[in-house]
């Protein structure tokens, strides 16, 4: 048998005019999952393109090209679209999914063609037409084409869902976010690649999640090939991920899986902990009653009437996400009109919940609180922050909840506080250390620090000594790691906790040093001139034998992640410090330093 691909020129003049009857032969959709990035469980899939190379292309936009030239573009669009269609139609978790279909710009003319075909298929399958996601290709300026309003208008009116695809190297797409209602941002692959090393694209990651968030859009990062770049996304609060690393696309509907045990394993520590703003956050949760944006409007109207004391509610499509949030004052001129809700049931004037959606921020529910804040304060005239679980709605948290989750938080932190030396406990340390493995722009140093020898020193001259040695060691501490960019902690008793972030290891040794010559200066000064002099005294030890011990000193182990590293399981580097802490005791110098995976 001849390659096809060996001369693709052949094929194409052989088929001039006939390339749909040869497409609708070879042409296949393969779906790759889209999956959330918390749980792994399956989310939705996009319809991809295959079997254009044994037609001749080398990739399905220049088959696209070709059949645009011989004007057969929405024909072959009709027809990947409904295999498409037809294939989903015989998913098992259908309820739940999500369908991702790419929309060619050129089409935008002859959309309603499109959409009609497909509300027909819809119909029939009895499939809403919230399953059905558009993403609109930045491959050409979308918004330049005069029937682009008009036809958003009418997917937002049908209920169809609308994602921006390769965000970022396209064309108009931040006009595009700001003008119009979309459901999902894809941020492109140029950007994900080696995203856990490449503190530029941390930063627009970061941003354009959160700008993303802050409109109520959920973001997709695509092309997701390594476990690094899975990590560092779902981190900086990426919704939901594909790619390679997650699973490749198949033709095949038994391949395709609910959820991605890999992915599962590397979330399960995540879910299994609630931080200390999770907790508050669920105890200020708001369970509002929730409109379908297919609800009638007099169904709207019996919720104000029996609710007077609420202005909105929230929003969602037929899947359960939430779209928005509908506000009482937007009606109040239909309600107090005469004839108002008349006009507003009048198929001429087709008004529709939908018409009356204002977006609000819609955010995951492990967010902390201070992002919750942040974003709300950047969302003007947004009456709540809408929350979100495994991406299908919860609640709503107001500003006023917000503000007492927070007052609550810092008290409960001040209430954790050491009060012999006003440290921060337990709770504030872990926070710390999970945030910092969280985010890797800078070298980090977790520095753990225990006296030697306090037990004996304790027991013969007395726990108001003892407490002095704690208070003095405190306070060099705070001389020496005063900046904004160090975090200090009391863990309990003789141990204390050092945070340090944006130094240079030579630095951090140096002050370390420093630190520990200090302590040791001052602290001999507690033990009486003979023991001084002998350099040693007598104590039991903790099995209650006798024997001499060397005077009280600190010992430090610092355990350094290096600038890029990401740990997505936090409570795995204990053991890992216990060793190094273990080595600094051993030690003559009494500080060792050593970065993650060095000491096991």
């Amino acid at each position: 048998m001849v390659s096809i691909s060996a001369e693709p020129n052949i094929i194409r003049r052989f088929s001039s005019g006939q390339m749909i009857s040869m497409a609708k032969l070879v042409l296949e959709c393969a779906f790759q999952p889209i999956v959330e990035a918390t749980t792994g469980t399956v989310f939705g899939y996009e319809s991809l393109m295959r079997g254009y190379d044994r037609i001749g292309f080398s990739n399905p936009l220049e088959l696209l090209d070709h059949v645009e030239a011989d004007g057969q573009l929405i024909e072959l669009e009709k027809m990947i679209a409904s295999r498409a269609l037809a294939k989903f139609s015989t998913l098992p978790d259908l309820a739940s999914a999500t369908l991702f279909l790419n929309l060619d710009v050129r089409l935008i003319p002859h959309g309603d063609i499109i959409v009609d075909k497909l509300l027909e298929q819809l119909a029939q399958a009895k499939i809403p037409p919230s399953s059905i996601c558009f993403e609109l290709s930045e491959r050409f300026d979308n918004t330049s084409v005069p029937e682009f309003s008009t036809l958003i208008n009418r997917m937002r009116k049908e209920g169809f869902k609308l994602a921006i695809d390769d965000f970022g190297v396209g064309h108009g797409e931040m006009k595009l976010l700001c003008d119009f209602d979309v459901d999902y941002l894809k941020i492109d692959r140029y950007f994900i690649q080696d995203v856990e090393r490449n503190p530029r694209k941390r930063h627009m990651v970061k941003n354009i999640v959160n700008i993303a968030h802050v409109l109520g859009v959920r973001v997709i990062a695509e092309g997701i090939e390594t476990e690094g770049e899975f990590l560092a996304c779902r981190e900086m609060g990426v919704d939901l991920v594909q790619g390679w690393f997650v699973s490749r696309p198949t033709t095949f509907v038994k391949e395709l899986q609910t959820s991605f045990p890999h992915l599962q394993i590397l979330g399960e520590n995540r879910r299994n902990r609630q931080t200390l703003d999770e907790i508050l956050i669920r105890r200020q949760i708001e369970h509002l009653p929730t409109v379908y944006e297919n609800d009638s409007i007099d169904s709207v109207f019996e919720l104000f009437r029996r609710n007077p004391e609420q202005a909105f509610f929230p929003v969602l499509n037929a899947n359960g996400e939430p779209r928005g949030v509908i506000n009482e004052y937007h009606l109040k001129e239909y309600i107090y009109q005469p004839f108002g809700r008349d006009l507003l049931k009048n198929k001429v004037y087709e008004r529709t919940i939908s018409h009356f959606v204002d977006r609000a921020p819609i955010v995951g529910l492990d967010a902390d609180a201070d992002r919750l804040m942040n974003i709300f304060a950047n969302m003007g005239g947004s009456a709540c922050v809408i929350l979100t679980e495994n991406m299908r709605y919860v609640g709503v948290v107001s500003a006023a909840s917000l503000i007492k989750v927070i007052n609550e938080k810092q008290l409960k932190l001040a209430q954790e506080q050491n009060p012999l030396t006003a440290l921060p406990g337990n709770r504030a340390i872990s926070g710390f250390i999970e945030e910092s493995c969280r985010d890797s722009d800078e070298d980090r140093f977790f520095c753990y620090c225990d006296f030697d020898n306090f037990k004996p020193f304790n027991d013969k001259y007395g726990f108001h000594v003892g407490d002095h040695a704690i208070s003095l060691f405190s306070a060099l501490m705070k001389r020496y790691f005063f900046s904004g960019d160090c975090f200090l902690g009391h863990i309990g008793g003789d141990d204390f906790f050092i945070g340090v972030r944006d130094w240079t290891k030579d630095e951090v040794t140096e002050i370390l040093e420093r630190l520990l010559s200090d302590f040791h200066d001052d602290v001999i000064s507690l033990y009486s001139e003979e023991d001084r002099l002998a350099g040693q005294i007598k104590g039991f030890d903790r099995f209650g034998n006798e024997r001499e011990f060397a005077l009280l000193r600190c010992s430090i182990g610092v355990l350094q992640l290096p600038k890029g590293m990401l740990i997505g399981n936090p409570e795995g580097i204990g053991a890992e410090i216990a060793n190094i802490k273990k080595a600094a005791k051993e030690s003559d110098a009494g500080l060792v330093i050593c970065s993650h995976g060095e000491m096991k």
